[in-house]
């Protein structure tokens, strides 16, 4: 007995080429995974990986420009105050220069930072904002300027200069006026 189907076919006649790609579809869905367990999982550690790096490198950036920064203001502060407390001007210096260096070192920071003593109102982030105006005369007034280079991470060896930023601190030192006169040198 051969059925008419209601197209008004015969069973396994006019397939053609409408049939052989149903067969071939029927076929394919055959063969393939049902599902797709496991790719999202690689898509997602794949872009992390992509998008993760670029990100910690920025943050360490930013991390060790702040922590210079971080360093030159505290240098700025505790070498005009090393200053200001000082009994004489050549031990002024020399206390400013080692509480610089040692809040340079207090923030992990490698190297001497470039100290200058600027008459008040320098720009410290001028080219060279002015030296010697340091004082312990009664009254006076001047800046401290603590400069130093960050150097980017991974940049150091490759691009020694190129991807520097510079970094500067500024403390304005008061000498009490009230204080005894320590520019004058004691008699012997």
């Amino acid at each position: 007995m051969n059925v008419t189907p209601r197209h008004g076919r015969r069973q396994g006649q006019g397939q053609g080429q409408q049939g052989q790609r149903h067969q071939w579809h029927r076929e394919w869905r055959r063969r393939r995974p049902l599902d797709d367990s496991g790719t999202a999982l690689i898509e997602f550690v794949g872009l992390s990986v992509l998008l993760l790096i670029p990100f910690i490198y920025f943050f360490l950036s930013v991390f060790a420009v702040q922590r210079a920064a971080f360093a030159v203001t505290q240098a700025a502060r505790a070498a005009g105050r090393a200053y200001a407390t000082a009994d004489s001007e050549e031990q002024a210096v020399t206390r400013a220069r080692v509480a610089a260096e040692l809040a340079f070192a207090d923030q992990g920071l490698d190297g001497a930072p470039e100290l200058r003593f600027a008459p008040e109102g320098a720009d410290c982030g001028a080219g060279d904002p002015g030296d010697g105006a340091a004082s312990l005369v009664p009254g006076s007034r001047f800046v401290v300027c603590v400069r130093s280079v960050a150097a980017l991470p991974g940049t150091a060896r490759l691009f020694t200069g190129l991807a520097d930023i510079t970094v500067n601190g500024k403390f304005i030192v008061v000498v009490d006026a009230y204080r005894r006169d320590r520019t004058q040198v004691p008699a012997a």
